[in-house]
């Protein structure tokens, strides 16, 4: 049984943790402490129904304000897949907080309110979805109780967010109308639409297929550790434990070490107390080389048929994500995977005005701005480009001073 994680997104009162809520109680999916906290709750709907956003909202802020201002993860499955949801909050000052959510999901979910339609946030998020490479999409168009399940309500705003599709380069998207509120269209198809020929969210979700693993050559591993007992019984030992980014290792594999070029073999693969035949991605290993080379936290294991690109000067899309603004002054730390250098800002090519999607010149970044840098860092990186493999183009941006993460980065080409 595959795993599919997806996130939700959307402005502030679409509904999000509400959707996630009717998910996960129309599927029998609450624990029965969860379902006995929630009944006692004092926190109702208008109508006098138990409200569903408790099931996600754990911060006391978030209860008392009916905002959602963390990432919320809830698990569940079904008889055809495991699912992990990451419920984003959907005020702007918490759009950090989205693309943390969102930085690993295979499939977004947008919310749209239909009293509203297409508005800031949910160009913003759109945008976000487009930069990050999100493969899937559902626009979920919320509320349609509210708007006597008006297929016309639901017709316009399709369209509207089709010319916005188009902007992005957003192929795959779907539209669902659906009430979370009432449970209309969430697990089962509501009788309140016969217009719309379309499946549920949950037959949407069990079904759509997202892209597999990367293939074999774009096997990355970071060293994240060199175990080196030099003990009696493990005098010869030399093993390179790491997390497999991509792709798969094989026993017999040419490898080279990257940045340095080094090459060698996969002499044999730990994973416990056990030595696979092969290593898939997302899995913890040992790996060990038939020949003794010089590495050290921080290098990329790769497959020797394609190597990683090599270079001190990157152009990078960015979200930043402090409250101060960028400071071409500072010298900021970069952590790619294990590998942690010195950098700086050298040039911003642009910022994007996420409600015309205009580049324009600027001179700094606020929080929550988005565009594209070129940074200049103090070591030589082993990454791929973000479009063609996002585990190995991602980055993020630490202020030196206070330790914050400031700036989530997407590597795109060189300078």
């Amino acid at each position: 049984m595959d795993i599919l994680k997806f996130f939700t997104a959307g402005s502030v009162d679409d509904g999000k943790s509400t959707l996630i809520g009717r998910l996960l109680y129309d599927t029998n999916s609450i624990l029965a402490d969860q379902l006995e906290a929630l009944q006692a709750s004092n926190r109702k709907n208008d109508d006098g129904t138990i409200d569903l956003a408790i099931l996600t909202d754990g911060l006391r802020a978030e209860r008392e304000q009916g905002i959602t201002i963390d990432v919320a993860y809830k698990y569940f499955q079904t008889e055809k897949r495991k699912f992990i949801i990451a419920d984003t909050p959907g005020h702007i000052q918490y759009t950090r907080n989205m693309v943390t959510g969102a930085s690993t999901a295979k499939l977004a979910i947008i919310l749209i309110d239909a009293r509203k339609g297409v508005v800031e946030q949910t160009i913003r998020h759109s945008y976000l979805v487009s930069l990050l490479g999100v493969s899937e999409l559902a626009v979920c168009i919320n509320k349609m109780d509210m708007v006597d399940y008006s297929e016309t309500v639901f017709r316009e705003i399709t369209q509207a967010y089709e010319a916005l599709a188009a902007k992005l380069n957003l192929n795959k998207v779907n539209f669902i109308p659906v009430s979370a509120l009432k449970g209309d269209n969430i697990v089962h198809r509501s009788d309140h639409m016969p217009w719309y020929d379309g499946s549920s969210l949950l037959y949407f979700l069990e079904n759509v297929e997202v892209t597999g693993h990367l293939p074999s050559v774009y096997a990355r591993m970071p060293v994240q550790w060199v175990i080196r007992p030099q003990t009696e019984d493990l005098h010869d030992y030399r093993g390179y434990a790491g997390r497999i980014l991509s792709g798969t290792f094989k026993k017999g594999d040419a490898v080279t070490v990257m940045p340095s070029g080094q090459q060698s073999v996969i002499d044999r693969i730990e994973v416990f107390d056990k030595e696979p035949e092969q290593a898939l991605t997302g899995m913890s290993v040992t790996l060990h080389l038939k020949d003794q080379v010089d590495i050290s936290r921080g290098d990329v294991l790769v497959s020797s048929a394609r190597l990683t690109q090599q270079t001190k000067n990157i152009a990078a899309d960015l979200c930043w994500m402090d409250q101060k603004q960028l400071d071409h002054s500072l010298t900021y730390l970069l952590q790619h995977n294990s590998k942690i250098t010195k950098c700086k800002i050298a040039d911003i090519q642009y910022k994007v005005d996420i409600n015309t999607m205009k580049k324009e010149g600027a001179d700094t970044f606020h929080l929550n701005d988005i565009g594209r840098v070129e940074l200049k860092t103090a070591d030589e990186l082993a990454f791929d480009w973000y479009d063609e493999n996002p585990a190995n183009g991602a980055a993020i941006l630490i202020d030196s001073r206070t330790n914050l993460t400031v700036a989530a980065l997407m590597f795109r080409e060189a300078v």
